[in-house]
């Protein structure tokens, strides 16, 4: 499985013109990818489409429209998509935003959905966005996968709950510099004691909110090896793992048998 992490730095609140780019970064990087084995999964951060903005209404006019067009990507360039994006739905006069994570096909379908379940109180998210309330499994490609998104990654419960079905859990997140010891280090610990990879894909740049971001992206396997990180200057890291490794350390260290459920 060859996974293209994508560190983006976005044009804030502006989902059309992040649109733009990634399809002009897609066709470069999938350009790229045909020299060698063709990459499979492309990831994006949280909310890539908008930054870690606390006005959706800005931005989500074009929700339906916007995973319409990624559906499209995916199944232009024959790959996995997973994207952060922030999703609106009407209820009476009212809009209820979430913060949410997308699988799609590479034959431009719409495969998984995932909603975060625990926004940043920190920021007061939760006044924004409606939490979600359950995780989200879904196959790439025969591999089983779960998504989390960003402060998620600070809960190791939430992970725990899917940990002996998945192979490959991805964390997408809006992760700022003056943190970032935390998310490698939180990072890790989930792909120890989860015994699976983990694929962490972080932003790049300077947001609407005046955070910095250092990127970090990171693919760690199942025994915390390290096995690619993203510099601040890093756009697109590109990781090939082997998932029958997943099975070969809880075969060789059953530990997640250990687990009273």
């Amino acid at each position: 499985m060859k996974i293209a992490s994508l560190q983006w730095s976005g044009v804030w609140e502006e989902s059309s013109s992040n649109i733009d780019s990634l399809c002009s970064q897609l066709t470069e990087i999938m350009g790229q990818g045909q020299q060698e084995q063709k990459i499979d999964i492309v990831v994006l951060p949280e909310l890539f489409h908008s930054g870690f903005s606390m006005h959706p209404e800005r931005f989500t006019s074009m929700a339906d429209g916007l995973l319409s067009n990624l559906a499209k990507l995916a199944g232009q360039f024959g790959i996995y998509l997973i994207a952060g994006v922030a999703e609106a739905e009407v209820d009476g006069e009212d809009a209820i935003f979430r913060n949410s994570g997308w699988v799609f096909t590479p034959s431009g379908e719409r495969s998984a959905r995932y909603i975060k379940q625990m926004p940043f109180s920190y920021a007061n998210e939760q006044a924004i966005y409606l939490p979600g309330n359950q995780p989200s499994l879904f196959d790439l490609n025969g591999v089983t996968c779960s998504l989390f998104i960003c402060y998620d990654l600070r809960f190791p419960e939430l992970f725990r709950k899917v940990a002996k079905e998945v192979e490959v859990i991805f964390v997408i997140a809006n992760w700022p510099e003056s943190r970032q010891s935390h998310w490698e280090t939180l990072l890790t610990a989930r792909a120890i004691e989860n015994q699976c990879f983990i694929v962490g894909v972080n932003r790049v740049g300077r947001d609407g909110n005046d955070l910095n971001y250092i990127g970090g992206s990171m693919v760690i396997n199942p025994l915390g090896q390290l096995l690619s990180y993203g510099k601040a200057t890093d756009e697109v890291i590109i990781t090939e793992i082997e998932t029958s490794q997943v099975q070969q350390v809880r075969k060789q260290f059953p530990f997640l048998q250990d687990i009273q459920d």
